[in-house]
């Protein structure tokens, strides 16, 4: 009866009370919907949205990314060494248990000082276990090893919110990339068609048609299109050499798949604001923070109230290595030392108030990465909506300026006007050409603004991707 009573003592003060106070999930004022309404709206969020684009190339870009990318692999890196903290807070938890062996021989020469004999030669051989268990009576290591596993989660989801990031980046890169890819086609075709003219308006000045001025401005509307030239090829460098990093690469040219008009627009994924809790990484890593700093709270409290622990140690001594393991020389002990906290200056003091700080802190964070969610949603929706419509106006108003060019271009040649309408013509439908190329790449990356702000299952579809690619 008595082992049974000893075993239920004990399995009594582990699990005893744990001071502090227990997490609950804030209560957070969510919206009852967006500012923008979508009816189109579909339910995508769970998919591998950068797909729709219908670019195989930009997969491929995407897979690598997330296979090489360094800041990827420092988050994933990360989580390994959180995993270890978890694991070593943990461990507290149980009985550690340890084995020593000990051998030595030693020569006692006092009995030669004193005159009494012949110095004496003595071994000794010692073998034994010991182990020792703090009882967490008062809930320390327990509350310890829920902040280091609220750290553990925070830290994976601080690696998924770099993924989330990472697919947003990459895919805004691309489409960058090929945005200015058309620029540049816009202003080389605008560059060589002005050249053409140019050779003829010399011809012709030569023939005395048209007169210097006339030259001089058909000469400056050619050197506009060639000085535009220069400044997007410097661009899209620059724009292949921040994907290269990306991609866990050194700077390099890009490979590339469709046309930026060959781009499929992805459709608008749905959700309603409170989907934003569950679905977002770094909202999801907030909370872990503040679960941690909660529990930490009552880490610091525990240190209030005495600490009970379990020693013991078993095992043999003996001077004859053969008689070392004979019932007389076994040897063994066990202790209960419990310690208390009676003056510390006020040090327990200042660490709970930390700790309550630092939960304050942390719910204060939690708090405003849930409102830049909400913000970053709303202002993807109105994003893409008003660029859309910006976009459609803009080619309306590119139509409308072929048309104006082209009949400036006949009046000026049948000699119904100057130069300076055809001049006035080009010009704005260069400019408009180029303006529509940038609002194309613009409602584009308001579509991959939107599918990061509003986050959801395309992440873990995207993270299987990443620990495909490790193996595992």
């Amino acid at each position: 009866m008595h082992k049974p009573s000893a075993i239920a003592l004990l399995a009594l003060l582990a699990s005893g009370c744990m001071v502090g106070p227990d997490y609950v999930r804030p209560t957070v004022d969510t919206p009852a919907g967006w500012r923008l309404s979508e009816p189109a709206a579909r339910d995508l969020a769970n998919t591998a949205w950068w797909e729709q684009f219908g670019d195989p190339v930009l997969n491929e870009l995407i897979g690598t990314a997330l296979r090489e990318n360094r800041d990827l692999l420092i988050a994933s890196a990360r989580v390994d060494e959180f995993a270890g903290r978890y694991g070593f807070v943990r461990s507290d938890l149980f009985p550690q248990v340890g084995a020593r062996y000990d051998a030595s021989r030693q020569r006692d020469v006092s009995a030669v000082v004193v005159g009494a004999g012949a110095a004496k030669v003595y071994n000794s051989y010692t073998a034994v276990l010991n182990a020792s268990w703090e009882i967490d009576l008062w809930g320390r290591i327990r509350r310890q090893t829920e902040a280091a596993r609220a750290q553990l989660l925070g830290s994976d989801e601080a690696r998924r919110a770099v993924i989330l990031t990472l697919v947003g980046s990459v895919s805004g890169a691309y489409i960058n990339l090929r945005d200015l890819d058309r620029q540049l086609e816009i202003a080389q075709a605008t560059a060589k068609a002005r050249g053409e003219s140019y050779e003829i308006f010399k011809l012709r000045f030569e023939g005395g048609i048209i007169s210097l001025l006339e030259l001089s401005q058909n000469r400056s509307q050619y050197e506009e299109a060639l000085a535009t030239i220069p400044a997007l090829e410097k661009a899209i460098a620059q724009q292949e050499n921040g994907l290269s990093v990306l991609l866990g690469r050194n700077p390099e040219a890009i490979p590339r798949g469709k046309t930026i008009d060959e781009l499929i627009l992805p459709g608008i994924p749905q959700g309603l604001p409170s989907d934003l809790l569950e679905r977002r990484p770094d909202i999801l890593e907030a909370e872990q923070k503040l679960i941690a700093a909660n529990a930490l709270i009552g880490a610091a409290k525990a240190q209030y109230f005495p600490t009970i622990s379990l020693t013991g140690l078993f095992g043999f001594s003996s001077t004859s290595l053969g008689n070392l393991f004979d019932s007389q020389s076994k040897v063994w002990q066990y202790a209960a030392p419990i310690t208390m906290p009676i003056f510390t200056g006020g040090a327990i003091a200042g660490q709970v108030q930390a700790a309550e700080a630092g939960q304050q802190q942390a719910l204060f964070a939690y708090q405003k990465a849930i409102q830049q969610g909400f913000r970053e949603v709303n202002d993807a929706l109105v994003d893409q909506a008003q660029t859309r419509e910006q976009l459609r106006a803009q080619k309306r108003q590119v139509t409308a300026l072929e048309e104006y060019a082209a009949t400036a271009r006949l009046r000026y040649d049948n000699g119904y006007t100057s130069f300076i309408e055809v001049l006035d013509a080009e010009r704005s439908l260069f400019n408009a050409q180029l303006q529509y190329a940038q609002t194309q790449g613009i409602q584009f990356q308001a579509m991959v603004n939107l599918y990061k702000a509003i986050g959801g299952g395309w992440v873990v579809e995207a993270d299987r991707l990443t620990t495909a690619s490790r193996g595992e």
